[in-house]
């Protein structure tokens, strides 16, 4: 077949990544085309489950505290030109034992960055924030300007903002290939070939069959996200209301030989009945085309079993639950940056691993700086594609 129309920029996967990079690139002035195997904003992977926690004193690493510093500044751009209100500031809690890597990680963050913050004991942190059971040998450090962003209104909003930019978007439309040729990237997508000069692979869990990805260890995961009502009923509720309750990251200690219980959660939500909490990695490999989506109380035992001991005004019955998946790399750390084998046409926004939805709009910006400018000033240089490559 001919190639039908040519675009300056392709991006393959609609989700948190792909729709801040296909806005952004449209915003800049560029001949956009989006292509979506499902529909908009949908519930199949990674960028779905109503909430998504946003921080700047990075526990994973203080190398992505710029990267945050950059994304604050444009969350609240992005809200402004949707006009909705996308990124609500209700404080974190990172909890856990003094020496465990969700307290040190976070304390050595703000002190680099010289980011606001407190360090509260049990007796503090019971007098603020009465609702965390915390023992008495483990610390929290609070952060005000912290907070949680909507997820499927984040990336509809980025979803609208481009098409009113003059992107096309293709959404229930899969991509077989993508290879490079002489007059650019050659793009297969729903039997209609097309032509690029740049190509964005953003499409998460299903990535490795594009591109030559297989160099590339990305590991997939089924996870799954709980909604728990009060101890108390309805009535509990306000408890949890973001101007009484942070969302927080709780490094709960285990018995040797037993998986990490990394417990995350979020205030109450409108029009919600229960309250949304999880396990970070607290699931199995999956391929993406099979993934179980039914989701159950046996899903969340180990939560189940946690709540009585950490937030006890939260273990009344659960009410309900979702799967995603986290598309994840060794160490954790993203993979975005120019393909090492790629000519210089294709950038990789790929293994966000579950910790990647706060960066979106950096994100979205850097994709951007990279297929028009080929360079970009933000430091990603940990976390680029080459390397991963076996010949970068």
């Amino acid at each position: 077949m001919t190639p039908v129309d040519h675009f300056d920029v392709v991006v393959v996967g609609l989700g948190a990544m792909g729709s801040a990079a296909a806005y952004e690139s449209a915003r800049r002035g560029r001949r956009v085309l989006g292509i979506e195997q499902f529909t908009p904003a949908h519930e199949l992977g990674s960028s779905h489950g109503q909430t998504r926690i946003v921080r700047k004193a990075y526990f994973e690493k203080p190398d992505y505290v710029p990267l945050l510093q950059r994304a604050y500044e444009l969350w609240d751009d992005l809200s402004a030109r949707y006009g909705q209100q996308l990124f609500t500031r209700c404080g974190s809690l990172m909890i856990g034992a003094a020496d465990s890597p969700v307290v040190t990680g976070t304390l050595e963050s703000a002190r680099r960055w010289s980011l606001p913050h407190d360090v509260l004991d049990a007796r503090q942190l019971r007098a603020r924030f009465p609702q965390f059971a915390m023992p008495a040998d483990q610390l929290a450090v609070f952060e005000a300007d912290a907070g949680f962003a909507l997820a499927e209104p984040s990336v509809l909003a980025n979803l609208e903002l481009a098409m009113a930019e003059n992107a096309e978007l293709w959404f229930d439309t899969a991509v077989e290939a993508v290879e490079l040729g002489p007059s650019g990237v050659h793009i297969t997508a729903g039997g209609t070939e097309l032509t690029a000069d740049k190509v964005v692979i953003a499409s998460g869990a299903w990535a490795s069959r594009l591109a030559n990805l297989e160099q590339f260890p990305l590991n997939v995961q089924r996870q799954t996200m709980h909604w728990y009502e009060p101890a108390s009923g309805s009535s509990g509720l306000t408890d949890f209301d973001p101007a009484r309750f942070p969302v927080y990251v709780w490094d709960w200690p285990v018995p040797v030989g037993q998986p990490p219980a990394e417990l995350y959660g979020f205030p109450h939500q409108p029009g919600d009945t229960a309250v949304k909490i999880g396990l970070y990695h607290d699931g199995y490999d999956v391929d993406a085309d099979d993934l179980d989506r039914t989701v159950g109380p046996p899903d969340a035992a180990r939560l189940t079993d946690l709540l009585p001991q950490t937030l006890p005004g939260l273990a009344g019955p659960w009410q309900s639950g979702t799967a995603c998946m986290y598309t994840g790399l060794p160490g954790d750390d993203f993979m975005l940056g120019m393909h090492p084998g790629g000519s210089g046409r294709v950038v990789l926004a790929l293994g966000f691993s579950g910790h990647g939805f706060k960066f979106m709009p950096v994100v979205g910006e850097i994709v951007a700086d990279l297929v028009i400018d080929g360079y970009t000033r933000h430091d990603i240089e940990f976390l680029s594609p080459a390397r991963f490559a076996r010949h970068a």
